[in-house]
């Protein structure tokens, strides 16, 4: 009798710890999907909550920057634009930088901001830097429109600046900001559980990161030399191609969009690997 109950026995999910490198369970993702969306709720609600313009500083804190940058850079510095509207110029390189950086910055935090959850109740811990991923895409949005209500207006304007067949593969780059955020974000957020400094390293780092990423200066500045240098890094390709998708200027070399998006996997799968393995044993440091 008992041994046919056992039997008979089924369970929707079976916990278990994980014995290879690869064994990620990636398919538990789609299966906790709510959970997902409740945190992307749960984010914009806690950020937005106090505040009294909301979703508005998806709007003023590009615009802000933007200024800044065409006065710094544009205006004092002179530099280049290679004949793109210096507003715009900025205002593109802003927009997508600032995806990729805010992913990054909340997805590295994922471990500590969570902890108390996680030692609380199962769930995938992908989850949480993935809903990160969500909810910037939800600013990212916004932000993108502001520059396509701008774009419109200069082109009536009588800019000369118009838009390539590129601009089609704007979701393709969307999602390669996605994944290497999101790969990058796990990769430091696994590393900062045993190296607290690395918190106060990566706020530098990450300025660094955006100099040198074509967003106050083009990719054809750079010396010929040390340009299959500076497209190494993913994020000077991207933005690029997002100049290049709307303006019809900047890099758009199959080779250099390859090597993007090789270190761009690289980045995402040595990620999941890695907070695959930390997460077993986080709440012991964290």
């Amino acid at each position: 009798m008992d041994g046919t109950y056992r039997e008979q026995e089924k369970w929707d999910l079976v916990i278990q710890p994980r014995k290879q490198w690869f064994d990620l369970h990636l398919q538990d993702l789609w299966r906790y999907r709510d959970l997902i969306s409740l945190f992307v709720k749960r984010d914009f609600v806690t950020f937005y909550k106090q505040t009294a313009f909301g979703p508005l500083w998806y709007i003023i804190q590009p615009i802000l920057i933007t200024v800044v940058f065409n006065i710094v850079f544009s205006k004092v510095a002179k530099i280049s634009t290679d004949g793109i509207p210096s507003f715009l110029f900025f205002l593109s390189g802003n927009v997508a930088w600032g995806y990729f950086a805010s992913c990054f910055d909340q997805a590295s935090g994922t471990f500590v901001k969570n902890a108390s959850i996680f030692g609380k109740v199962y769930f995938p811990r992908l989850t949480a830097p993935v809903s990160v991923v969500v909810i910037n895409l939800v600013k990212f949005g916004i932000q993108l429109t502001l520059f396509i209500g701008f774009y419109i207006y200069f082109i009536a304007s009588g800019s000369t600046v118009r838009p390539t067949l590129f601009i089609l593969l704007l979701p393709v780059l969307i999602f390669q900001m996605a994944l290497l955020s999101l790969g990058m974000g796990i990769l430091v957020s696994s590393l900062t559980t045993k190296y607290r400094d690395l918190t106060f390293v990566m706020t530098f780092a990450v300025q660094l990161w955006m100099y040198a990423s074509s967003i106050v200066f083009p990719a054809s500045r750079v010396p010929e030399k040390f340009l299959p240098f500076y497209m190494a890094n993913p994020m000077a390709s991207v933005i690029e191609l997002f100049r290049y998708s709307f303006f019809g200027k900047g890099i758009h070399d199959p080779f250099y969009i390859a090597v993007s998006w090789a270190v761009t996997i690289m980045v995402l799968f040595g990620g999941i690997m890695l907070f695959s393995r930390i997460e077993k044993s986080f709440m012991d440091t964290v």
